[in-house]
């Protein structure tokens, strides 16, 4: 029974029910026809299957989580590195002793599908050694049973054949994709040398935008659905349109589109990456290959072009040395920004305080050089509970202490997920507050010099922008300089910040070299 659960074991949570073990697992017929072999190849045999049959129902059991939070099935080669960013996420949600008992259940649970699915096989392994005739006639009438049900594509719920052959399918494909995973080095290689911009000169380079303060704002997990679902829609999309209104009385014109990242439900920095270098970042590797690289990225050529690049991350709590490959002059993080109040789960600091704080360290400075920042916000980062309140008077933020009776008395991450109905619309919540917070600041801080550039970094998880939502995200574009927006006539975006839903969609990928080419040079794609 444990080997016919393993073999017909799914790999997506929808799909493990009743119905879906109601199979035939053509691998059994192989499996008993593989240990007919002698009593001592059998045990080698039977502990090699068993503890790779295991791995495959672990890897299954990865593949419903990644689905769940990512919409992708888990990568055996490139993914690794994201359980140190799961385990730091709970510890920052939940509690130190919450992740270690997390991860103690975890490896209890590895340890006993290893050893189950091991000694199962073995205990077959003995009983067609015992009966050699009867496994015989057991393996050719699965195998007929099976072949009957393919041919005739039986299945109990229209949906899931009855013959399955799964587990030979998946362990294949896996496999391909580790291939794939150790090859795709080589030609992200050759994707980093080419570069159109690589040998422009620097002063050639963003002309257009000489003398402005540009800034790039992420907001976190800001994605289509944010804008266009059913149950979204109606509390974002009044927010977006009012701040449309309230940005033209103070001056301000913006134009809005869409980007598709090449993540979903987590991994910023993947999409951050995608934006600043143009190239395709999607999983860990090609990230680390990027950070080791001379490609030029936003950052560095607005630094060559001698303006002051500034990385502002109130979500990075610890040194950040790819701030060098990026080009920073200045990188401001939750250990430097002065934020004295609580944390708001997995968010240090208020969007609010950290966009106030950013007068104080840089914008408002006197005497100072024309900026250029990147600045990811987190108020709306998953677990979306506590959600801080916008803060009417900006002059009370001070050092954040103001915030700790919100935090205290909000929402916790446990009680919301408790009811997953609940999880959407505080999702929605965020992003109300993170976009109000943005307009607010622009509209009481910013000049004729700013030229702010917001986006999403990715969608939310399933739970919130719910099943089969693309990678899209809005991206906008807000300043008072209309010849900023005239440069930028031929990406028809769509007026206000709300994008259309025929506005056109590009790969985060192809921002950079579009806007290198509308505020400097034209130059033709290597």
């Amino acid at each position: 029974m444990l080997l016919f659960a393993a073999l017909v074991f799914p790999n997506i949570l929808s799909r493990l029910s009743p119905p879906g073990f109601l199979r035939i697992p053509v691998e059994g017929a192989f499996l008993i026809a593989l240990l007919l072999v002698p009593a001592r190849a059998r045990r080698v045999v039977g502990i090699v299957t068993g503890v790779l049959l295991g791995w495959l129902v672990i890897e299954k059991c990865l593949d419903m989580g990644f689905f769940s939070e990512l919409n992708r099935p888990f990568d055996p080669v490139l993914d690794w590195v994201l359980f140190d960013d799961a385990y730091s996420f709970v510890v920052d949600s939940y509690g130190r002793a919450a992740a270690i008992g997390a991860v103690a259940a975890i490896l209890l649970l590895v340890g006993g599908i290893m050893a189950l699915t091991t000694w199962a096989v073995l205990r077959v392994g003995k009983l067609v050694g015992n009966h050699h005739r009867r496994a015989m006639y057991a393996a050719g009438g699965i195998a007929v049973a099976w072949a009957a049900t393919f041919a005739l594509g039986a299945s109990f719920t229209g949906a899931v054949p009855i013959a399955a052959r799964s587990t030979a399918t998946y362990a294949w494909d896996r496999a391909h994709q580790a291939r794939a995973g150790f090859a795709d080095a080589s030609q992200f290689e050759k994707e980093v040398k080419s570069d159109a911009f690589a040998n422009v000169a620097p002063d050639k380079m963003l002309t257009a935008l000489k003398g402005k303060d540009v800034i790039f704002t992420f907001v976190e997990s800001y994605g289509r659905s944010a804008v266009e679902h059913p149950a979204l829609a109606p509390m974002v999309d009044p927010v977006l349109d009012a701040g449309t209104q309230q940005l033209a009385a103070a001056g301000f014109s913006s134009e809005s589109g869409w980007l598709t990242s090449p993540t979903f439900g987590g991994g910023s920095w993947l999409a951050h990456s995608t934006f600043e270098s143009g190239l395709w970042i999607n999983n860990e590797q090609r990230y680390r290959n990027l950070v080791s690289s001379n490609r030029l990225t936003l950052t560095r050529a607005f630094k060559n072009a001698g303006a002051r690049t500034v990385s502002v991350m109130p979500g990075a709590t610890r040194a950040w040395p790819e701030g060098a490959f990026y080009g920073y002059d200045a990188v401001w993080d939750s250990r430097n920004l002065g934020y004295q109040g609580p944390k708001f789960s997995w968010a240090p600091m208020p969007d609010q305080y950290t966009l106030k704080q950013l007068n104080t360290i840089e914008y408002q400075k006197p005497n100072r050089a024309p900026l250029m920042i990147e600045m990811p916000l987190v108020s709306s980062h998953t677990p979306w509970a506590p959600i801080p309140s916008y803060l009417d008077d900006w002059d009370s933020i001070g050092d954040g202490s103001v915030y700790a009776s919100m935090a205290a008395d909000g929402k916790k991450p446990k009680a919301l997920w408790a009811n997953p109905r609940d999880v959407r619309p505080e999702y929605g919540k965020s992003i109300v507050y993170s976009v109000t917070s943005l307009v607010n600041w622009v509209t009481k801080y910013g000049d004729d010099n700013l030229v702010l550039v917001f986006l999403g970094d990715h969608q939310p998880s399933p739970i919130a922008s719910g099943a089969g939502a693309s990678h899209d995200v809005p991206i906008s574009i807000v300043t008072k300089d209309k010849t900023v927006l005239s440069r930028i006539t031929d990406w028809k975006w769509a007026q206000g910040l709300r994008p259309a839903g025929d506005t056109p969609v590009w790969p985060m990928n192809a921002f950079r070299d579009r806007f290198f080419t509308a505020f400097g040079p034209k130059v033709a794609a290597s």
